[in-house]
């Protein structure tokens, strides 16, 4: 398989954890999310492109870890993410887009205008956040799913969301490749 089948996956994340960044050096005061707080962990579906993304640093994480989160998958209800040890990430440097996003300021655009959503743990002393400090949620979702759909094409991997237990435990074939990287 292509080395830079991920490239601009990879180029994604770092344009979501630079903006994750400067939110959150604005923000980080007013936010309690961090490690140990799992609450928004449950229920992730992910696109093909996160999911072979999550199964490659599976791969090359080190035995008893991949033991570990193979086990947690296969006892999954999909409830819970099996990615979860003592309500940390096993593999927190290769979560998927929504995890890395979780926690901050969302806008989001509704029928009758734009709103901000976020964790109601976050933000409890501010009356306002700033429109500039919110990750616009339709932009970036445009952006994965453009992402994922070249992916999509260059390996024939169906388009479809799956949860991270069934991406975990899935394979994408080197001899499914098509076409130039």
């Amino acid at each position: 398989m292509p080395a830079n089948l991920l490239k601009n996956y990879q180029g994604l994340l770092e344009q979501v954890d630079a903006l994750a960044a400067r939110i959150s050096g604005r923000l980080g005061e007013h936010m309690v999310c961090g490690p140990g707080c799992s609450g928004c962990c449950r229920h992730i579906s992910v696109l093909p492109v996160e999911a072979f993304a999550l199964r490659r640093a599976l791969e090359q994480a080190d035995s008893d870890r991949q033991r570990l989160i193979r086990q947690q998958a296969l006892a999954s209800d999909g409830e819970q993410c099996p990615l979860l040890r003592d309500d940390q990430c096993l593999l927190y440097q290769a979560r998927p887009v929504i995890c890395r996003t979780q926690g901050l300021p969302l806008l989001l655009r509704e029928d009758n205008g734009l709103r901000i959503d976020y964790c109601p743990l976050n933000f409890t002393d501010l009356e306002t956040l700033p429109g500039e400090l919110a990750v616009d949620l339709d932009r970036l979702n445009q952006l994965l799913v453009a992402v994922n759909l070249h992916f999509c094409q260059q390996t024939g991997t169906p388009v479809e969301r799956q949860g991270i237990a069934e991406a975990l435990s899935g394979r994408i074939s080197p001899d499914r490749h098509q076409g130039p990287s």
